[in-house]
């Protein structure tokens, strides 16, 4: 263990942590959105699934790039920092998270999504009949169903 540098044990701590984070956003993020698309008849749900899936057909060079544009200094993101007096977010940890989730939610939320889909109407139809309110039916019926897909 002493043969390693502290160059490969802080590369390893940022890799640890920006996965580590990078799970926790997209479970919270990921999981009522691939509800909500699995859940929806609005045709809103098919253009934001396709904006999801975005990541899957761009190269990662042409993301990287749109990336750097919106969360760079001349970016609106970068923009909107400035007003606040705070800094870019391209090239720090934060941006690091961002991109890591973009690139990701796809990978995330389809099969979530289709692991929501296959349960079908019926369990959460027999929960309401025994009156469970949508968030409770959510986390004790949906959530368990679906579990392999988690």
């Amino acid at each position: 263990m002493d043969g390693f540098s502290p160059e490969i044990w802080q590369s390893l701590r940022l890799t640890i942590e920006l996965a580590s984070v990078t799970t926790v956003i997209l479970l919270i993020v990921g999981t009522p959105l691939a509800w909500w698309l699995a859940r929806s008849k609005s045709l809103w749900a098919e253009a934001v699934a396709t904006i999801i899936a975005l990541p899957l057909v761009l190269p990662p060079t042409v993301l990287g790039f749109y990336l750097l544009a919106l969360l760079g200094p001349n970016g609106p993101v970068g923009l909107l920092a400035a007003l606040w007096g705070g800094r870019t977010l391209a090239f720090t940890f934060a941006g690091l998270v961002v991109g890591s989730v973009l690139s990701a939610l796809p990978l995330v939320v389809q099969p979530i999504r289709n692991a929501f889909a296959a349960i079908g109407d019926r369990p959460l139809e027999i929960a309401a009949t025994l009156r469970a309110s949508p968030l409770y039916a959510f986390f004790t019926v949906a959530v368990p169903l679906a579990l392999p897909g988690l």
